[in-house]
């Protein structure tokens, strides 16, 4: 599997492609309906993500070989495809690995800090944060 950076440049080629930030939007938005659906369960309190205006519900499992999967949903399409995003870079990785990778830079690179609203921006801060927190927990927990 390509490394996160390696994700990052990808998705980053991807969005390069696309003219305007209207295409954008679109591909973001359809990305988002690529993902694994939650069950109802799953759209818990606990898996609430705080700090987004839109509902957002972020499931974190660690795997036997030591990788984090993350998957999540959210009630709003753009939202979505942040989470989409996400997913591409944070999944299937390593805590370290995780907790080593700079979001904010990586949102500059995509233009998402400049292309989205400030709630949205704020949003998507704290999904990474929460990625972030549960990646440290985990890597915490595996350290004799």
């Amino acid at each position: 599997m390509a490394d996160i950076q390696d994700s990052l440049d990808e998705l980053a080629e991807e969005f390069d492609l696309l003219s305007d930030w209207e295409e954008r939007y679109r591909y973001v938005i359809e990305l988002g309906g690529g993902l694994e659906p939650l069950s109802d369960a799953e759209r818990s309190e606990a898996n609430k993500v705080r700090g987004c205006a839109s509902q957002v519900w972020l499931v974190t499992e660690p795997q036997p070989d030591g990788t984090v999967k993350f998957r999540g949903d959210s009630d709003a399409h753009i939202v979505r495809g942040l989470i989409a995003v996400l997913l591409r870079l944070y999944s299937d990785r390593r805590p370290a690995e995780i907790l080593a990778f700079d979001p904010k830079a990586a949102f500059e690179r995509l233009g998402l800090s400049g292309a989205l609203s400030t709630q949205r921006s704020n949003g998507l801060a704290s999904m990474a944060a929460r990625i972030c927190r549960d990646a440290e927990a985990l890597g915490a927990a595996n350290r004799p």
